[in-house]
């Protein structure tokens, strides 16, 4: 069968966006791919990979590279806060046919520079440093100008270019925009202690949670409820982060605090929010994928792994069909409801935890999630 497309650009080059790129350029499909920044290098710390997310990154051919430069593991430790083991989890839902591990962590930029690696060794055209300038649609196509004052026409634009959409906001008026939750997380790299081994969680007023993403190197993130719009200082990232390690008397935390205010730690400050549009996420011949769509909290770390497995299906589904329309549709509807649930299921942890809520309930919701997210996509 013929694929519905043969000629494909992708604004944006995050892990959803050059997933697509990638799963269609393997295919014969001619992609471009345009990031507005020239460096094309992400900020943040790290992050952790769940069962599911270790399978679509197999899917696209980069798990080897993942588990030699970042840090597979199995299992999850629950702590109170003076550091007592509350309960060992088993995390080894069977998300495939592989004996993958249960899941895993690396460093954001590590990531997506295996991405981008894989991105290039298929061809992909990559244009840094710029963006879109107008989108016309016609019957034949999509007429595209860019910012450099180039152009091009296109049978499918992708939308990949994240929670802050300028596609959304131009091409999909009707769509929401991201809902503040008023909660932040921290998150900041460390040097890893011998024993910690696995994703580990240290439960109390606020969370606590470490993540192994190398060898010699863990990240740590805290979670907190905070106004959204209140501005802090980065100067002062260490001693908020150290603050909030106070309330946590378990002796390997505060053996970390000394990291806290050395440069490596790489701290990073953000407030939460969350995003689920409403289907279509496709218009004529321009489609919208990843946190441009369905960006979540990290409660159920699977923000970054429901975009990517959208950009798989995505690909599946143009490369199956020769009529578009029936394409894009088959796509949202294999999508909807998984990405649904982990946006609404990761808002809700976040008000059981926000609210000192039912931990019964936030366990429940978080395997429920789990098995669910094993199934295939």
């Amino acid at each position: 069968m013929i694929a519905a497309v043969n000629k494909v650009l992708v604004i944006g080059g995050g892990f959803s966006g050059m997933t697509a790129a990638i799963q269609l350029a393997r295919q014969g499909v001619e992609v471009d791919l345009i990031e507005i920044d020239p460096l094309w290098c992400p900020l943040g710390a790290g992050i952790t990979l769940s069962g599911p997310t270790l399978r679509a990154l197999d899917t696209v051919g980069i798990l080897e590279r993942v588990a030699r430069e970042g840090y597979l593991s199995t299992d999850f430790d629950v702590f109170s806060p003076a550091g007592d083991l509350i309960v060992q989890l088993a995390i080894r839902p069977p998300v495939s046919d592989k004996a993958l591990p249960g899941g895993g962590g690396i460093l954001r930029p590590v990531l997506a520079r295996v991405f981008a690696d894989k991105t290039l060794e298929v061809n992909t055209n990559v244009r840094l440093g710029l963006t879109f300038e107008t989108i016309s649609q016609h019957q034949e196509g999509v007429d595209v100008t860019f910012t450099d004052g180039s152009s091009g026409t296109y049978d499918l634009v992708i939308a990949s270019d994240g929670m802050h959409s300028r596609v959304r906001k131009e091409l999909f008026a009707q769509a929401p925009s991201p809902k503040p939750i008023q909660q932040s997380v921290w998150r900041a790299v460390l040097k890893r202690p011998q024993e910690i081994i696995r994703p580990s969680h240290w439960l109390g007023r606020t969370k606590v949670g470490v993540n192994p993403i190398s060898a010699t190197h863990m990240y740590m993130f805290i979670m907190e409820n905070r106004d959204h719009s209140e501005w802090i200082d980065p100067a002062n990232w260490p001693s908020e982060m150290a603050r909030l390690l106070g309330e946590y008397p378990a002796p390997i935390l505060q053996t970390l605090v000394p990291q806290l205010y050395e440069p490596q730690a790489s701290i990073d400050y953000r407030p939460l929010s969350n995003l689920l549009v409403p289907l279509p996420w496709h218009k004529g011949r321009v489609v919208m994928i990843g946190d441009t769509v369905h960006a979540t909290t990290p409660h159920l770390a699977s923000g970054a792994g429901i975009g990517i497995e959208s950009a798989i299906v995505l690909a599946e589904e143009l490369l199956r069909h020769s009529d578009l329309e029936v394409a894009l549709n088959s796509f949202e509807e294999r999508r909807w409801e998984r990405c649904r649930l982990v946006v609404e299921k990761s808002a809700r942890l976040c008000e059981i935890e926000k609210s000192a809520g039912d931990k019964e309930e936030h366990a429940q919701i978080m395997h429920e999630s789990f098995i669910t997210l094993a199934e295939p996509i």
